[in-house]
């Protein structure tokens, strides 16, 4: 099969533009030539995702590629450690089938740190025997991020040894260092590692690209790091790639990697610094087989209206198009339920704590970041137990193991601002425990009982309403529509805003209260963590 295109031609290898006649012969440019023409469409490179977890959006894969055609992105660097944390390589083996069944480029890692620490429950252990396993795998292309910089630092041997294998076939390693800097800084990218997408600060992020690290710039639904680091893009435009990292089904639906497109144009950065850090920089930082609309590459490409709206008119990958003014021509794909899951119900006494003290530590949450901050105040005392505080802001956290009955982790938190109710959600990285804030220990528990009757999900309780989105794929996947998907998130969403809360995204923010690797302040299922000391700590100071 034959067809020819004739557009503007953005070309980001030889950085021109020019009216071209492109010839697409079987799935592949064949030829490229330019004419004397007036046109008013470009053609461009696909946008790529160089960092994202698809579990995230709450969508397997094929559903994740349908919605992201859309806003013409034709491939993602996925880590799928998000699964991999509750089924292991099993988990990892599913969205790489269940990736297949479209015409889309996903391109997986090999999960380096499952669980992301010894001081939380997950379901499963990929060890450095899995991950030289995996990477022998073609559809394996990188040694996903690797969040245990102590280990590295630190010289720990089963780190050593997945990293060696890494080197030995031949594969990049991303990096997770968020807030390293200095010697420490240097030690960690001298290990052979050669992405970090967790900058939150401009001299950090410019610390690391200084020393040759390729920064990616993140902007999801939680962590918001583009207009601190998007500067960068001027000085650096080799070294940087843009990337979503996590984004929940209802901003999914409104934008993808052409957000960051969009903005960095509309700040005046120039045309094809931005279009390669969306497309050619990740193709040859990871080697990956994705057109650039070079004579002899796959016919990857979108065709957009103009270079200042970025309306993408239609979006092609291998050949095929895949979605035409705004509506995808990808098929929902059913794919089989998997889980493994297995608390009980709680009750609402499994949320009391004993006041040991009169001054806690908090969590201070940080809107738009997934750091925190560590804070000291005065617990709210009813008959000897500390209780949330609303007044003050100061709300019960709690985490509860879901792979076995144990007791559940307390601590508190600031920032979340419920005024009644409670939200709880089993989308926490990476060990996808439940993690539940509230007002009270009754709707705590009501919340929290919801996701366990549902086998995974997220959700929100009052004394008079039960809300829950279920997600039985892995706890933390559905099969719905995305358009679905993001209805019911979005009602889930406006009600925690509704009962008080000022985040952004509330369930987003509340994922990441559970990832120690974060500084500096979180909860696993085993207790309160210092992310900075890389230790446990008491809730109640001594």
């Amino acid at each position: 099969m034959t067809f020819t295109l004739r557009s503007n031609l953005v070309d980001v290898v030889s950085k021109e533009t020019y009216p071209a006649e492109v010839v697409i012969t079987n799935n592949t440019i064949t030829s490229v030539k330019k004419i004397n023409e007036t046109l008013d469409t470009y053609i461009l490179p696909g946008f790529i995702d160089a960092h994202v977890h698809i579990e995230s959006s709450m969508l397997v894969p094929s559903e994740f590629a349908r919605i992201a055609v859309k806003h013409g992105t034709v491939g993602t660097i996925s880590d799928p450690h998000e699964i991999a944390n509750v089924l292991g390589i099993v988990g990892v083996e599913y969205m790489i089938d269940n990736a297949k069944q479209v015409p889309f480029h996903f391109y997986f890692g090999a999960p380096s740190c499952v669980p992301a620490t010894g001081f939380e429950t997950a379901g499963a252990v990929i060890n450095a025997e899995d991950i030289n396993e995996l990477l022998s795998r073609e559809e394996i292309v990188y040694l996903a991020e690797m969040m245990n910089f102590p280990g590295v630092i630190y010289q720990d041997d089963e780190v050593l040894r997945k990293l060696d294998f890494a080197k030995k076939h031949n594969k990049p390693i991303d990096g997770h260092a968020p807030g390293l800097m200095g010697e420490e800084m240097k030690t960690y990218f001298n290990a052979g590692i050669t992405t970090d997408h967790e900058c939150f600060g401009y001299q950090e992020a410019l610390d690391k690209l200084k020393h040759g690290v390729k920064v990616i710039i993140r902007e999801g639904s939680a962590a918001k790091n583009f207009e601190t680091l998007i500067p960068l893009l001027k000085d650096f435009p080799e070294q940087i790639m843009f990337c979503c990292d996590d984004k929940h089904p209802d901003n999914l639906i409104e934008s993808h990697i052409d957000n960051h497109v969009k903005r960095a144009l509309n700040l005046g950065y120039d045309l094809y610094d931005v279009l390669r850090a969306s497309s050619y920089n990740v193709v040859k930082h990871y080697n990956l087989p994705i057109g650039l609309l070079q004579t002899g590459d796959p016919a990857d490409f979108i065709v957009v209206d103009n270079l200042k709206d970025f309306t993408v008119l239609k979006t092609y990958t291998g050949g095929e198009i895949v979605a035409e003014n705004g509506e995808s021509l990808i098929t929902s794909v059913n794919a089989p339920i998997i889980n493994n899951f297995h608390c009980t119900l709680k009750q609402p006494s499994d949320f009391k704590v004993h006041c040991a003290t009169d001054t806690i530590r908090v969590i201070e949450t940080l809107d738009g970041q997934l750091i925190t901050n560590e804070i000291q105040a005065k617990p709210k005392m009813i008959d000897g137990y500390a209780e949330s505080n609303i007044e003050e802001d100061i709300l019960k956290i709690a985490v509860i193991n879901r792979y076995y009955d144990a007791p559940v982790a307390i601590a508190f938190i600031k920032n979340i601002g419920l005024k009644k109710g409670a939200i709880a959600s089993c989308v926490a990285h990476d060990c996808h425990n439940i993690v539940v804030v509230g007002t009270n220990d009754d709707d705590m528990c009501k919340a929290v009982n919801a996701i366990i009757r549902s086998k995974g999900g997220i959700s929100l309780a009052t004394e008079t309403e039960e809300l829950v989105l279920e997600l039985p794929i892995a706890g933390i996947m559905t099969n719905l529509p995305a358009e679905e998907v993001a209805t019911l998130y979005t009602q889930l969403d406006q009600r925690a805003k509704d009962l008080g809360s000022q985040l952004r995204a509330p369930y987003m923010s509340l994922s990441f209260m559970a990832l120690l690797v974060i500084p500096e302040l979180k909860l696993s299922d085993k207790g309160l963590f210092n992310g900075k000391s890389f230790q446990f700590t008491d809730v109640f100071v001594q």
